[in-house]
């Protein structure tokens, strides 16, 4: 199983609460646990991009930093590790998204590649003039569709001609081509998403669910396969869970009940607001990030428990029929990569050679 690090690109990581960690991004920090990522042997790194936060009390995400350019500057400081960023598809266009690509290729000796997301916050645009509209939650991924379709033949071929609905090349040529694989991911959710991932990427993220529960996204997984099935792609699940850990369980519930004390009700009241605009699709992973049982982190997957514990999970969610790997956020970053790397890893079978 491989695993992953999706690195704290915005302030305060993936905790809505006043009593978790509180910290602004910087590429510094990110640079030390994608260093402290790579000694331990993990598999990659992943940032997001967002463009607007939810305010409250933390700020929460009010401070980010851009995708491309932080995962440039961490592939020049790696040597080995994996590098994924994420392009907002309603602000760049795919020729040029290709070359800024083709670019960290180069930077990386082939190690990147691109995580789409098709945009479902109209604040993050609308402030720059750039929100298509209320129809972009029913056309998003035909629009997403026709965006990869012009990527994978730049990629392949350093020309395109596409001429399609959203996009019209016009003899685009993008060169020199990327020298690795580029590879492809998407976190949709919905029928729509998992029927694009099934048709164009190579590994599909979605969410944990609840807390201790390592194989309830096992059904994510089946819907998925039912895709897979009518495209004759291999396309891997990689699951979203954040670990808490400690020495004891109880050690580590205490810091999770702390969080949840702690909770920024008027950021999660902005959360839920913003997932409730999507009138159009109902099966979207949004409704689950506005869900109110799991705010504390957006209600991610979370793995509470000792070190022994977390990696018997861990090991649980590997059995899980193609379950390529986990994507790990953690309540402390650099603390929590190094525990994992010394505590947790090492007593995972999952992660034992052959």
């Amino acid at each position: 199983m491989q695993v992953g690090v999706f690195i704290p690109i915005n302030n305060n990581g993936w905790l809505i609460s006043e009593n978790a960690p509180q910290y602004l991004p910087s590429f510094d920090l990110n640079k030390a646990i994608a260093l402290k990522a790579e000694e331990h042997g993990l598999d990659f790194l992943l940032s997001m991009i967002k463009l607007r936060g939810f305010g409250g009390k933390t700020q929460f995400w009010e401070y980010g930093l851009e995708s491309f350019t932080l995962m440039a500057g961490l592939a020049a400081v790696t040597e080995r590790i994996g590098i994924f960023a994420t392009c907002p598809t309603l602000i760049i266009p795919p020729a040029f998204a290709a070359r800024m690509c083709n670019t960290i290729d180069s930077i990386s000796h082939g190690r990147f590649g691109l995580n789409l997301i098709t945009g479902w916050q109209p604040p993050e645009y609308t402030q720059m003039g750039l929100w298509p509209g209320e129809d972009h939650f029913r056309n998003r991924y035909r629009m997403l569709d026709e965006y990869a379709h012009i990527l994978r033949e730049l990629w392949e071929t350093g020309r395109s001609d596409f001429k399609g609905e959203y996009y019209r090349m016009d003899d685009c040529l993008v060169r020199p081509r990327p020298t690795g694989e580029m590879k492809i991911i998407c976190a949709g959710s919905s029928d729509a998403g998992l029927g694009f991932s099934a048709k164009w990427a190579d590994y599909a993220f979605c969410l944990g669910v609840g807390v201790n529960t390592p194989t309830a996204f096992a059904g994510n997984n089946a819907r998925l396969a039912r895709f897979t099935a009518e495209t004759g792609r291999a396309v891997s699940v990689f699951v979203l869970v954040m670990i808490i850990a400690a020495e004891t369980d109880a050690e580590a519930m205490a810091k999770w009940q702390s969080y949840n004390d702690g909770i920024d009700l008027e950021a999660i009241g902005w959360l839920a607001d913003q997932g409730a605009k999507d009138t159009v699709n109902a099966d979207t992973n949004v409704r689950q990030l506005a869900a109110p049982e799991g705010a504390v982190n957006i209600n991610m997957g979370t793995l509470v428990g000792s070190y022994e514990r977390v990696a018997a999970m861990l090991d649980e969610m590997a059995t899980v029929p193609n379950t390529g790997g986990v994507l790990l956020t953690f309540d402390d970053f650099l603390g929590g990569v190094e525990a994992f790397g010394t505590r947790i890893q090492p007593l995972m079978q999952s992660r034992r050679p052959g």
